[in-house]
């Protein structure tokens, strides 16, 4: 199989994390005989240096024409860069804003597993964690509080704010399409959250989510309001699968899910669209403190990277390889500085990209 994919390695520890991801995805074509044909793109800080702008449309346009992009990070020290005295339609992140818009990317996709050796980091007391947990968020991205209509404006001599959630039919049910179609990968089983007993853009969400349902018998498919949802993340996190709902309570409730993985190093991400095409990136950011210092933690990227493989690509057994890769390394021992503990082996960037290659 030959496919097309975009790498955006981006500013500060960006390259690094990227380069390790493409060297694990070539040891995974190596294996299974494959061909990943790898373009590089401009975003951030470093097309603002080069081109003026954060992303250019000829940027877009190669992304566009690709198979999947694989993204590192972008931005630098807010409040502390050359990229932030300018308007924000030219600082980095106006890139990222720019190419979700122009990929038409509506679904977030964000997983929360929690690896056994690194279940001393979680803030859950033990009996909660238990076996551990292995989640999945998918939070609508383009729609709801964020881009309805607002104002402020003076009524009744008082200054009063205003902010619109709207949701229509359609844009609720090709997030719900995605949902379903991530559970059929995974446990079968899809918990939507919303907030039915108040709101009613909930109502129409719980009504539209149940209507695609039918259209996928074999998984289980379950209403909880999002206060509820808040409390079962941190009482018994180990009984969602997919968490389905929309963009303000996604955010919050992706947030909460990843603390209690211990490492935001650990956390990748997908943002797709109607099409195969999706862009993966790992949940964190730049991190421009310790860039070229061969110190960054490249698992979220190379996890990101292994999600690319399952939901652009359909290559569920090399990601299952990516995945394994990175929990048997993690079981000898190897970690970042991140996530180092005591009696493990602390090792770079460079070597833990080598290493998970290596065990593909």
């Amino acid at each position: 199989m030959e496919s097309r994919i975009t790498l955006i390695p981006g500013d500060g520890i960006g390259p690094e994390i990227v380069r390790e991801a493409v060297k694990v995805l070539d040891s995974v074509a190596d294996k299974y005989g494959h061909k990943f044909d790898y373009t590089k793109i401009l975003m951030g800080g470093c097309s603002i240096d080069e081109y003026g702008v954060p992303l250019t449309d000829e940027a877009v346009a190669t992304a566009k024409a690709s198979d999947a992009v694989l993204l590192g990070a972008v931005g630098g020290n807010v409040g502390n860069s050359k990229w932030y005295d300018v308007a924000p339609n030219l600082r980095p992140e106006a890139g990222l804003l720019k190419i979700r818009k122009e990929l038409g990317l509506f679904a977030n996709l964000r997983p929360a597993y929690l690896y056994d050796e690194l279940k001393a980091a979680c803030p859950l007391k033990e009996e909660i964690i238990g076996d551990g947990f292995d989640m999945v968020i998918m939070r609508e991205l383009t729609g709801g509080l964020y881009f309805g209509n607002r104002y402020t404006k003076e009524i009744d001599g008082l200054e009063t704010a205003v902010d619109t959630l709207t949701y229509n039919e359609e844009e609720i049910r090709r997030i719900a399409i995605k949902g379903f179609e991530i559970a059929m990968k995974r446990r079968k089983k899809v918990t939507s959250v919303d907030k039915a007993n108040v709101l009613d853009s909930s109502r129409l969400w719980r009504k539209i989510v149940h209507e695609v349902a039918k259209d996928y018998p074999e998984v289980e498919v379950s209403d909880m309001l999002v206060d509820n949802c808040a409390m079962q993340l941190v009482m018994n996190p180990g009984q969602f699968d997919v968490i389905l709902t929309e963009n303000m309570f996604g955010d919050i409730l992706s947030d909460e899910a990843s603390m209690i993985t211990g490492s935001i190093g650990m956390l990748s991400s997908a943002s797709l669209n109607k099409t195969k095409l999706g862009l993966y990136e790992p949940s964190h950011g730049s991190a421009p403190d310790i860039a070229g210092k061969n110190v960054a933690n490249p698992i979220a990227t190379i996890l990101s990277a292994a999600m690319m493989l399952r939901y652009s690509l359909d290559l569920d057994k090399e990601a299952d390889a990516i995945e394994a890769a990175v929990a048997t390394v993690l079981k000898e021992g190897y970690r970042t500085t991140d996530i180092m503990s005591e009696g493990c082996t602390l090792v770079g960037t460079d070597k833990m990209g080598d290493l998970i290659a290596e065990r593909v």
